[in-house]
Order: C-alpha cells, then sequence, then structure tokens
C-alpha cells in the first residue's frame, strides 16, 4: 500500500496543472479504478484537497499543512534515504522507536518523524523538549560499513549538513559547537544524537538522531533553556515550512553521506572547520587529570578534537568537559 500510496502521489504532483484519468492512474499503478478512489479519500484524509471533474479525472489542488507519511514522501527527492518514512503524532523518542527498527531489521535508510517527543533523549541522557509541531524530531537508520570508532564521524557530517540547510534557508550562518551541537548567535538550535550498534569491528546500525528548533517563540522553550537556546523563528521573525526543511535535510544528508562513503572525511573535515565555533580560539578544557586554556585548533581525521595543550604540543581530545564560553584569549598555552 505505501509503494502505490507513494506512486500515486508522484503521479498527481506530475500533473499538478492539469488533470489525470482514473483509468491512467489505474493502468499505471496496476490497480482498479476503485483503488484509485480509496487512495483519493485516504490522501483527503491526509490533509489534500483533491479535485475530481468525471471527464477530465483528478488533480491535487492544495497539499495538507501538516506533516504526515504521505507528504513527506511527495517532494521527498532522495534515493534511498526516506524512502522509507514512518511517522508519528506523538512518541516518548523517535531514538528509541529507531533502535526497536532496527533490531527487528529495519532497512538502511529508513526515517522515524515525530511532531512531538514526550520524553526526546540529547547527549548524557539528557531531556531534548520536543514541542508539538514547532520543530523536527527524526532519527535515521544507517546501516555504514565503516569500524565503529569512525562512527562518531557521522554525528560531524549530520552537523554540516544541518548547517547548511540553515544558511540555505535563512541566511543565518550557523556554527557547530563539537561534537554535536550547532548554534545561531551563540545559542543552540539544533542537536545530534548518534547512537550505535555494533561486535566486534563490525557495525551492525548506527541511529542519528536530530533534533531541530523550527518555530518555537520564547514561551515555547523552557525556561531553564531560554537563555541558552533559540530557534529559526526566534531568529529571523519568520515562520518556516518543516516539511520543506524535512526535504531539504534528507537530500543534502544522502549527497554528503554518499560523498562521505566514498571518499572518506577530509571533505567533511574542512566544511566542519569553516562552521566550527571558537576554531582558533581559546577554550578551556578540563580532565580527570587537569584543566588548562587550549588553543582549539579544529577536528583530527577521525574526527576527535584537536588542540594545542599547555606545553605546546598537539593533542587529541576524545572525552573532556569543556568550557566554550567563559574563556579568555589572552590565555596561550
Amino acid at each position: 500500500m505505501q509503494s502505490n500510496r507513494k506512486k500515486l502521489i508522484q503521479l498527481l504532483a506530475n500533473h499538478q496543472y492539469t488533470y489525470i484519468s482514473s483509468q491512467q492512474l489505474a493502468r499505471k499503478l496496476n490497480i482498479s479504478q476503485s483503488s484509485i478512489w480509496r487512495y483519493m479519500k485516504g490522501l483527503e484524509e491526509d490533509g489534500y484537497h483533491i479535485e475530481f471533474e468525471s471527464h477530465l479525472g483528478y488533480r491535487i489542488v492544495r497539499e495538507p499543512k501538516q506533516v504526515s507519511e504521505n507528504t513527506l514522501i511527495r517532494g521527498l527527492n532522495t534515493k534511498w534515504l526516506g524512502q522509507h518514512i514512518i511517522h508519528r503524532q506523538s512518541v516518548s523518542s523517535t531514538q528509541t522507536l529507531a533502535h526497536r527498527l532496527a533490531h527487528e531489521g529495519g532497512k538502511h535508510g529508513t526515517v522515524i518523524v515525530a511532531d512531538e517527543q514526550t520524553n526526546g533523549k540529547g547527549q548524557m541522557n539528557r531531556r531534548w523538549h520536543s514541542a508539538k509541531n514547532k520543530g523536527i524530531w527524526l532519527s535515521m537508520i544507517l546501516k555504514p560499513s565503516i569500524p565503529p570508532k569512525l562512527a562518531p564521524q557521522l554525528t560531524l557530517l549530520t552537523a554540516t549538513v544541518l548547517a547548511d540547510v540553515i544558511i540555505q534557508h535563512t541566511q543565518q550562518k550557523p556554527q557547530i559547537k563539537w561534537p554535536n551541537d550547532v548554534l545561531i548567535q551563540k545559542k543552540k538550535v539544533a542537536g545530534i544524537l548518534t547512537e550505535m550498534q555494533a561486535e566486534q569491528e563490525r557495525v551492525i546500525y548506527v541511529i542519528v538522531g536530530i533534533g531541530l528548533n523550527v518555530n518555537q517563540t520564547s514561551k515555547d522553550l523552557a525556561e531553564d533553556i531560554q537563555l541558552k537556546a533559540t530557534s529559526l523563528l526566534r531568529e529571523t521573525g519568520k515562520t518556516w515550512n518543516i516539511k520543506t526543511f524535512i526535504h531539504q535535510l534528507l537530500y543534502r544528508f544522502e549527497k554528503s553521506y554518499e560523498m562521505y562513503v566514498k571518499h572518506g572525511f577530509p571533505y567533511i573535515k574542512r566544511k566542519w572547520e569553516n562552521y566550527g565555533f571558537k576554531v582558533g580560539q581559546f577554550i578551556r578544557v578540563k580532565t580527570l587529570k587537569e584543566a588548562w586554556y587550549a588553543h582549539f585548533l579544529g577536528i583530527a581525521e577521525d574526527g576527535a578534537l584537536l588542540v594545542k595543550n599547555s606545553s605546546g604540543e598537539t593533542e587529541k581530545i576524545y572525552s573532556a568537559e569543556i568550557d566554550w564560553f567563559n574563556t579568555e584569549d589572552d590565555h596561550s598555552p
């Protein structure tokens, strides 16, 4: 059914300004005309406004504003990413659902989208606030042929894709705070959560979760994060089409992912450093052993944080407490 619905929507999209007869649709889909009628009723229930003329056929007059599997399928210009989309009005966490589906054999490129998360997940088990119909809350099931140690590179790749989509639509240049936050004017607008299932040296699957604040007002953001977080609406004064953002996000991610698979990480590294927050400046690094002001050089080929330490040596950091904001640039290592 999903396949026929997708084909039907695409056929109607190809005849946006003209009618297409039920006979033509039935022939192209190899189903009966009565089945075409039932599919049309289903699309109308999803919010499509479909016009029918007995001697001409069907055409879509207006698309629904709400996000659904059908509305996401139409206009999605990808080859494999999002060709299987699961939409939920409300879910505890798209990550949790994606893990379950992956365990059950969910295909590479499956995308789970929710209007609302009641228990959204962020890094370090922090809660991600996911207001209903105000942002993009989605997870992707990926099955890359890479060693587990390289899986964090997918977080950095995803951050560059988010940054590209944001600047394309809003003309606001974001910055990426290592490893998984996207900022506008030093406030968090998006976060990424990458989780992996692996055995020995083989990745079984990776779940990449994305939370992007799109149309939240100040009142929609929890009081404890209002000074630290923002949305595209708050930064631009405009309300944005969430479906369009999802389409662009999936399209750009697929292109970037394919380039990564083919050519490796160097291209992603260069792009990330162009967006990197505080690259070339000083940050405060605290580990279990010591704390120091470090010159942030960029990221290493494996995605680690690259700094010049207090001894003047270049060092890779995989895990540490980083103070990004309360630092002074007159410190030198």
